[in-house]
């Protein structure tokens, strides 16, 4: 396959695994024995990725209990009550809020990496969650003893040794997800809270060598989790100019559920740089339908008429279960969408003579 394609990140955890969550936090299964079937699932994942013949594979975030707030599980200085996240269809997800400093992962994706890369030997990419999207645990009257500027300061320090670690791993790609960056601009039409999540990851991102940038990336989508977004009825063209200028070498872009791909393809195309590849959601994790592959090739022919094949890829439009209690998505049904795009993106190679 010619065009790269690759999975964002998350998939529905099996019902095995969904229970054991449940049971641990009732205190019912210990620590050991979740990890036990945690371990089960990513064995799983990786080897039914294997199995459709995906270039590259993700352990679909099966140990992770959401994307956001797995580095602080268990982090002291953590309280309820911090941003909440409304979706479209009325529910809602709150962050905890930060009480003391200093901050420091207690978890990083290299030990995900570390315990896919026990299982497989072909290509693994890890998401880790952006910067700008912790940077949201700080709060808004700020921290007896512990400033905003030097939470920030730690914030970086420690994302960046995430990533580091994960390129060390061995990781194909990195991927820093974004998602809030188009929410920003629901909550803040004038892009001030957007510059800001812009120049934090930036700074992160500033610290990584030119090819090692190459391997990174950065997906942004307007959510997914129960089959709802939180920010699809903000305008798009507004946060791509913004989008690229962070300094990654991949972008991952929510496409298929857009009302009008072309109007995006063009804005892409305007903000295309050399040495870039752009990676075009073809699937619609929300949808329920399973796209066919001819569906997916004609998505890719598409986006071949604004950004050169060359500098082109695909994926899903976002993970499919970013939150480990978001039943929404069979896993069944996740894994069809997979083969779609994998099929639809060799069809559009053959035909564009990739």
């Amino acid at each position: 396959m010619n065009i790269p394609t690759e999975p964002i990140g998350s998939l529905p955890r099996p019902r095995a695994l969904q229970e054991a969550f449940a049971e641990h936090a009732a205190g019912r299964l210990s620590t050991a024995e979740l990890e036990k079937i945690q371990d089960q699932a990513v064995v799983d994942t990786l080897a039914m990725l294997e199995k459709l013949g995906s270039p590259v594979l993700v352990d679909g975030d099966q140990a992770k209990p959401d994307t956001i707030t797995y580095p602080v599980q268990g982090l002291p200085g953590l309280a309820p009550g911090g941003a909440v996240i409304p979706y479209a269809d009325g529910h809602t997800r709150q962050l905890p809020r930060l009480t003391a400093g200093p901050f420091r992962y207690q978890v990083r994706a290299d030990t995900y990496l570390h315990a896919a890369r026990a299982k497989t030997d072909l290509p693994l990419k890890q998401a880790v969650v952006a910067p700008s999207a912790l940077s949201l645990l700080y709060p808004a009257d700020g921290i007896d003893g512990y400033s905003r500027e030097a939470f920030l300061s730690d914030l970086a320090d420690q994302s960046e040794a995430e990533i580091r670690a994960c390129l060390d791993a061995g990781a194909h790609a990195v991927q820093l997800d974004f998602t809030e960056g188009r929410l920003s601009l629901k909550l803040d039409p004038t892009g001030g809270i957007l510059d800001s999540f812009i120049e934090l990851n930036n700074l992160v991102l500033s610290r990584f060598s030119e090819d090692e940038r190459a391997r990174i990336g950065v997906h942004t989508c307007p959510g997914a989790d129960q089959d709802s977004t939180h920010s699809l009825d903000v305008d798009y063209t507004e946060l791509l100019p913004r989008l690229f200028r962070l300094k990654a070498g991949n972008f991952y872009l929510q496409l298929a559920s857009e009302a009008d791909p072309e109007r995006v393809l063009s804005v892409v195309a305007e903000q295309l740089r050399p040495g870039l590849r752009v990676f075009v959601g073809v699937t619609d994790p929300l949808d329920p339908a399973v796209e066919t592959p001819e569906q997916v090739r004609d998505r890719v022919l598409a986006a071949a008429r604004h950004i050169p094949v060359d500098q082109l890829g695909t994926c899903d439009d976002a993970g499919f279960a970013p939150y480990a209690d978001d039943t929404s998505t069979a896993r069944d049904l996740a894994f069809a969408k997979i083969e779609a795009r994998l099929r639809g993106t060799e069809l559009a190679s053959q035909a564009l003579g990739a």
